[in-house]
């Protein structure tokens, strides 16, 4: 079974070109339960350069879905056998002001759009760019 990755390396997904937010924003809550951007908000904010893309989008469905601990491997597995959208289709770049850079390793951190250290990275000719999908055509 062939198997796909959503991680890049060295390489900064920017805010998308329609994006409403000047800063980086927190996602709200909706009702109860935690959108999939606040699930992964959480997960990278808490957790810089720990994770890579498909760590976080794979922990994300799993808890939206309420998997166990023994269920974990065969539904990563599962998860990963056809194609799944990438961080340039997520709401944190695409709605919430967030870059989501990737270092050489794939693991992922967060940079609000306002900030010195986004600049920067817009700028690093090591870094590769890529940018958020828009949210209208």
């Amino acid at each position: 079974m062939k198997i796909h990755t959503t991680n890049y390396e060295d390489t900064l997904v920017e805010v998308a070109e329609d994006c409403p937010a000047k800063t980086g924003e927190v996602p709200p809550a909706k009702g109860s339960g935690r959108t999939a951007a606040l699930i992964q908000f959480e997960i990278i904010s808490r957790h810089p350069y720990k994770f890579t893309s498909d760590d976080v989008l794979f922990q994300v469905f799993a808890e939206k879905n309420d998997l166990t601990e023994e269920e974990l491997p065969a539904a990563r597995q599962l998860f990963f056998s056809k194609g799944q959208p990438c961080f340039r289709a997520s709401p944190l770049p695409k709605r919430y002001g967030w870059g989501v850079h990737s270092d050489k390793d794939g693991k992922i951190a967060l940079y609000g759009c306002e900030t010195e250290e986004y600049r920067q990275l817009l700028t690093d000719e090591n870094t590769k760019r890529v940018r958020a999908m828009k949210s209208r055509r």
